[in-house]
């Protein structure tokens, strides 16, 4: 008898379909097989050359049966799922002189979630929570499911574990994309000195030719001097040269307006940097109120622009035999960003 282990599909993740795998060697065969032929086939008939065609980029690495040239492990039915999924990676500035963080953030992720994407916010502030123990370990199992189109990570200092010999962080950014590869968005929220080192390198092997990120800020001075201080650092740095600024104001508000406009012509007399746009976005709006239309033109230049980040096989390495998942924060209830 095979043995499973226990799973809380509490969430609409790839972790939820680990119940539906066998555990058996043999059965993961016969399930493969039963997955890539169109018909069934008869008891001792082999199988035909006719099979479902496959990506031939992911084709290759697959481990196969050498006699029949089908895939023998259970984790080949994900790796069909995911083989062309595409994460965004979208920087977004910290400004530890922001009142309404949480709330910012939060209109973001609604903002996709209405587009019907699932958003995973990597909080790695000042002022975030420090990880979870595990999470140091596997980075999956600090993920919290905070509704089934959002997700956090407290990852306070996490991204310095990734850091190479060049000093660069960007290894992060791959081991995101496989802990958490059901995601479509990930908004990596980060002190302008972290976001550099996380992005730097993309952006000087052109990877990341029209990244923008985005700056918090609202109309107090303390906060409009660090969002300047940060797009300084990031343009000097990172060589990124375009900006978007996220204000917590009242919609139309005067001051607002005077404030982006203040830090596009610093941005653009001191450092030849660019503030593409600048949105203002209330904190006194519920989560679940739509989105405004420049909010929403901003997140639709958002993702054209963003890092793709493509989730490879290694991501489903852990779906093995002796696999101990699902996740840890399964066992977590709800809780709103704001909160976080």
């Amino acid at each position: 008898m095979t043995t499973r282990h226990p799973t809380l599909p509490a969430t609409e993740s790839w972790f939820g379909q680990l119940d539906e795998l066998p555990l058996d060697p043999a059965a993961a065969a016969a399930s493969a097989a039963a997955a890539t032929y169109e018909r069934p086939l008869p008891q001792g008939v082999r199988p035909s050359a006719e099979r479902a065609p496959e990506p031939a980029a992911h084709a290759a690495a697959w481990p196969t049966d050498p006699l029949e040239g089908r895939p023998i492990d259970q984790a080949a039915g994900l790796r069909r799922l995911f083989a062309a999924h595409t994460l965004r990676c979208i920087p977004v500035v910290s400004n530890p002189g922001l009142a309404f963080a949480g709330a910012l953030l939060e209109r973001l992720c609604t903002g996709y979630a209405e587009r019907g994407l699932r958003t995973l916010v990597v909080d790695a502030a000042e002022r975030a929570r420090a990880p979870r123990e595990l999470a140091g370990f596997e980075l999956a199992e600090g993920v919290e499911a905070l509704s089934p189109q959002v997700s956090y990570l407290a990852a306070r200092g996490l991204p310095l574990r990734f850091v190479d010999a060049s000093g660069s962080t960007a290894g992060f950014l791959d081991a995101l994309a496989e802990a958490a590869p059901q995601h479509d968005v990930l908004l990596v929220h980060a002190g302008a000195a972290d976001l550099a080192r996380l992005f730097a390198r993309r952006v000087q092997e052109q990877q990341a030719r029209a990244l923008r990120p985005i700056v918090l800020c609202d109309a107090s001075p303390e906060s409009v001097t660090h969002a300047y201080a940060a797009i300084k650092l990031l343009a000097l740095r990172a060589g990124l040269m375009a900006h978007d600024l996220l204000i917590s104001a009242a919609p139309g508000s005067s001051r607002a307006a005077r404030v982006a406009e203040s830090v596009a012509r610093c941005a653009d007399d001191f450092l030849g940097a660019v503030l593409h746009d600048a949105v203002c976005v209330d904190p006194a709006e519920a989560a679940t109120e739509p989105t405004s239309d420049a909010l929403q033109r901003l997140l639709h230049e958002q993702l054209a622009c963003a890092l793709p980040q493509r989730v490879t096989d290694s991501a489903f390495g852990a779906l093995g035999p002796v696999s101990a998942l699902p996740s840890l924060t399964l066992r977590h209830g709800a809780r709103g960003l704001r909160h976080a």
